[in-house]
């Protein structure tokens, strides 16, 4: 072997590399604008549910009085393709579930990017919070959704965002919540 043999020959293995080590990033989209974007393990995608795992993503605490999420908390998150909805099972870094916050937003997408894989959400700032033994369902921002504007700029997407809400609320409520997790 050459001096130079480190340098690889067959681009080949280069390619699979590239393909094993695929990062995937999750970027919430609000307003038009990148509100977030983080590194999200892919745990699950058959085509219609996306599943990833990442630790949470804000600075430092985030009490919002009901939940606080904080460094060494993890995220199970479930995003659909036809749904207008996506579920964040919270955990926190003893792995005990606080548990699920629910963002109200358009149908996810995946695509591939030069540097790795996107899935975009676009928030409409409806959110349910369900505890994690289901005695509170809570319903959130819903005067942030009136102040979008939403309702008069895109009365369909409104629509399915109250409907998601109501049907993610329902189950909550009334069971076939765990369903959605499986």
């Amino acid at each position: 072997m050459s001096a130079n043999s480190a340098d690889p020959t067959d681009r080949s293995d280069v390619a699979r590399e590239v393909v094993v080590n695929v990062a995937l990033e999750v970027v919430l989209v609000k307003a038009g604008r990148t509100k977030i974007r983080y590194p999200a393990e892919l745990l699950h995608d058959d085509g219609t549910r996306v599943t990833v795992r990442a630790p949470w993503a804000g600075e430092g605490v985030r009490d919002f009085g009901f939940v606080r999420f904080e460094p060494g908390d993890v995220f199970v998150e479930r995003y659909w393709r036809d749904r207008w909805y996506a579920v964040k099972e919270v955990r926190d870094g003893a792995g005990t579930v606080k548990g699920w916050y629910c963002d109200i937003t358009r149908p996810a997408t995946v695509s591939a990017t030069p540097s790795g894989t996107e899935l975009v959400v676009e928030d409409l700032d409806l959110d349910l919070w369900r505890s994690a033994d289901g005695s509170a369902v809570l319903r959130l921002d819903e005067d942030e959704f009136a102040a979008s504007g939403l309702a008069r700029t895109d009365p369909e997407a409104a629509s399915a965002a109250v409907a998601a809400l109501d049907e993610l609320e329902a189950l909550a409520r009334e069971g076939g919540f765990e369903a959605l997790l499986g």
